[in-house]
Parts: C-alpha cells; sequence; structure tokens
C-alpha cells in the first residue's frame, strides 16, 4: 500500500472518530445519566456541564435537566442560581408541575414565601394530589401569617399523606396553630394593607373558634372537632359571600365548607388525633370536586 494512500486511510479513520466522540457528546441520554450519576454520588457540582448541554437540544430530557440542574444549585447554597434555572425551565416548560415545585422549594429556602406561594398553587393547579406541593403551600402561607390559609393546606396535605414525618410535622403545625401560635416573619417583604386586612379577618376565624371552645370547656377530640367545623364553616360562608374568589377560596375554603356540610370532620379529627384512616370520609374525599 502507497503511503498516500495509508494517510489518506487514516484521515477518514480520525475523522469518522472525531464526528463519533462528537455524537456521543452532545447525546441528551448520555449527557442527562451522566449528571444524575454524579448528583447520585454526590458530585453534582460536576453534573452541571453536562446539564447545560442537554439545555441547549430541546430533547426528551430538557424539562427534566432544568430540574436537576436548579437542584444542584439549591442543595450548594445557591439559591438564586437555582431559581433563575427552574424560571428558565417554565419558560420552556410553562406547564411543568415539578418545575413549580422545585421553584416553590428554591423560594422557600431563599424566605421569599410570598414568591413561594405563587409556585405552589401552580403545582397545586397542575396537579391536586401532589401532597408535598399542598405541605409547601401550607408551609410558605404559615410564613407569611396566613394561619388559616396554612391549617387547610395541612389538613388537605393529610388527606393524601396521613402517615409518615411528614404528616407528623403536619399535626405539630395544625396544633400550633389551633393554639393561637404564630411564626415570626423573617423573610423579605410584607402583606400590603388590602392584605393584611384581608389576612386579619381570616386569623380572626380561627381566634373566635378557639375563644368559643374554650367557653364551652371542651377538651380532647370533641374540641379539636368543634374548632374545625366552626372554622370550616364559617370560612365557606365568608367565601360564599365574594364576587371574585381567589385560589385560597375555591380550593380550599369551598371544599372543607362541603366536607363540614358532609358529616365528615369527626374523620378528619380521627385522622390528626390518631392517624386513624376513616373509610366513610375517604369515599367522600374520592367524591368530593374541588375548583381552582
Amino acid at each position: 500500500m502507497k503511503i498516500n494512500q495509508l494517510l489518506l486511510i487514516v484521515t477518514i479513520y480520525m475523522a469518522t472518530c472525531g464526528r463519533l466522540l462528537a455524537q456521543a457528546d452532545d447525546d441528551p441520554a448520555t449527557n442527562y445519566k451522566t449528571a444524575l450519576e454524579l448528583v447520585n454520588t454526590n458530585k453534582g457540582i460536576e453534573g452541571i456541564p453536562y446539564l447545560e448541554k442537554v439545555i441547549k437540544t430541546q430533547s426528551n430530557y430538557t424539562n427534566a435537566a432544568y430540574s436537576l440542574l436548579g437542584s444542584i444549585y439549591d442543595k450548594n447554597n445557591q439559591p438564586e442560581k437555582a431559581i433563575a434555572v427552574y424560571k428558565d425551565g417554565l419558560k420552556a416548560y410553562p406547564k411543568d408541575q415539578n418545575l413549580y415545585f422545585n421553584l416553590g422549594i428554591a423560594d422557600f429556602r431563599a424566605k421569599l414565601y410570598a414568591d413561594a406561594e405563587l409556585a405552589a398553587i401552580e403545582a397545586i393547579k397542575l396537579d391536586p394530589k401532589h401532597a408535598n406541593s399542598q405541605r409547601l403551600y401550607g408551609l410558605v402561607t404559615f410564613h407569611q401569617n396566613k394561619r388559616l390559609n396554612a391549617l387547610m393546606a395541612f389538613c388537605s396535605f393529610l388527606l393524601l399523606e396521613p402517615n409518615g414525618s411528614k404528616s407528623d410535622e403536619a399535626i405539630t403545625n395544625l396544633q400550633s396553630i389551633l393554639k393561637g401560635g404564630v411564626l415570626k416573619a423573617d423573610g423579605p417583604g410584607k402583606l400590603s394593607p388590602a392584605q393584611a386586612a384581608e389576612n386579619a379577618k381570616s386569623n380572626g376565624i380561627i381566634s373566635a373558634a378557639i375563644a368559643s371552645a374554650q367557653a364551652k370547656n371542651l377538651t380532647g377530640t370533641a374540641l379539636l372537632e368543634y374548632q374545625l367545623k366552626t372554622i370550616f364553616t364559617q370560612t365557606g360562608l365568608a367565601s360564599a359571600k365574594k364576587a371574585d374568589k381567589a385560589f385560597f377560596d375555591k380550593f380550599y375554603a369551598d371544599y372543607f365548607y362541603k366536607l363540614a356540610q358532609s358529616g365528615n370532620v369527626p374523620g378528619l379529627v380521627k385522622l390528626i388525633a390518631n392517624k386513624e384512616v376513616d373509610a366513610k370520609m375517604m369515599d367522600w374525599v374520592k367524591g368530593a370536586e374541588r375548583g381552582f
């Protein structure tokens, strides 16, 4: 074989290898799986370049790449970058429930509670049965002293996930709210005067129910049942008077008013007090509709 022919063969071989390596380097599935493996071995930062390549491809892995990249930044105490990544992802995938949920988590950790509330609402709308989105809504509203919102969100979370450490936490938060507990505001931003007035009315429903129960000298499960039924009923009646209902009114206030009217508050009390799942109540939950 002549030298020129050999050089030509080598050149063609090297070019082919280069193209194959380039294709492998740009393969979204390969890059995503590589990044995921690095995350699972606590080397998430090293996975960032791989995910950045995936994001540029508009492939079946792109939306998942946004979520994974944002979580890497969030876990490495870079909430601003995490939030920016999630928002970029939502521009491309506005119906991605997981991106909204992760955005809410990042906002929550950055103490941007009002922003986290908005993200949680969108996550719930996209998947009303996603328990952790409802738990997130409860936490971020509690941190804004929206105790009525938080109470109903924690109740709703328990209907979806009655057992586990998160349910224990939800029950503790519920008990705190029903004892008049308030979380000290520790994040930026304040409610507007109109929002503060509306929130005071909502929290007043809880305060009135607590005072009324005390006047009746109720204790134990009878106390909890009376408080919840009173709160659900009064909130539902207040919501019914509103011409322009917000998400909370449609999804929580109206729903728990119907639950109170259905006679299933005792079943909810069993769940909160003893983690006992009441079959009659769960049958009602399966058939009850919720609005946005």
